[in-house]
């Protein structure tokens, strides 16, 4: 096996940050330019990159709060969304066959739309839960990542990502979206 391939895939974590660094005295705040959205994008990904420990850990701790608040919900939205993404990979490969079964049984493919709308409408309250459980750990980090500034040290972690000398999970995702060209200039 070649060793620099194999350190290539490596992918490391960057340290939790301080709370101070990340939300208290020494962290500034300030509204983005909302009429330069270049410099907005530009200190979202930056902030991402360097407090992705941090957004990973208060999503879990958000998420974790939503199902302790609501954990019947939590449960029964998070087997629905399973149920349903689970129902729609069959569909999506077994399509010529369901088809040819709802040409022979036409009042079972009925059966199965009524049942599958009374299932999403029974389980429609915890699929919200479920969701905000979800999402909203999505808003705090874009709103955190927004209205944060950048610091030195902030800087300076973001240009060793950029040269490639560390790869860090943000920053494989942000690639994935093709934001890799943009996230240093």
């Amino acid at each position: 096996m070649d060793k620099t391939k194999l350190v290539s895939n490596d992918l490391e974590l960057p340290p939790l940050r301080s709370l101070d660094d990340f939300l208290l005295e020494s962290a500034r705040f300030q509204l983005p330019n909302l009429k330069d959205l270049e410099k907005w994008g530009n200190r979202v990904v930056n902030n991402l990159l360097y407090y992705q420990t941090n957004y990973l850990f208060t999503s879990i701790v958000i998420f974790l709060i939503v199902g302790l608040i609501h954990p019947v919900k939590m449960l029964v939205g998070m087997l629905a969304m399973m149920a349903i993404l689970g129902t729609f990979a069959y569909v999506s490969m077994e399509g010529s066959t369901i088809h040819h079964f709802k040409r022979q049984y036409p009042v079972v493919g009925i059966f199965f739309i009524i049942f599958a709308g009374c299932f999403i409408t029974y389980t429609l309250g915890s699929l919200l839960v479920f969701f905000l459980g979800i999402l909203l750990p999505v808003c705090v980090t874009f709103v955190h990542a927004s209205f944060r500034l950048r610091n030195i040290k902030n800087r300076i972690a973001n240009k060793i990502e950029g040269i490639g000398l560390k790869r860090t999970p943000m920053g494989v995702f942000l690639k994935h979206l093709g934001m890799e060209e943009e996230l240093f200039s």
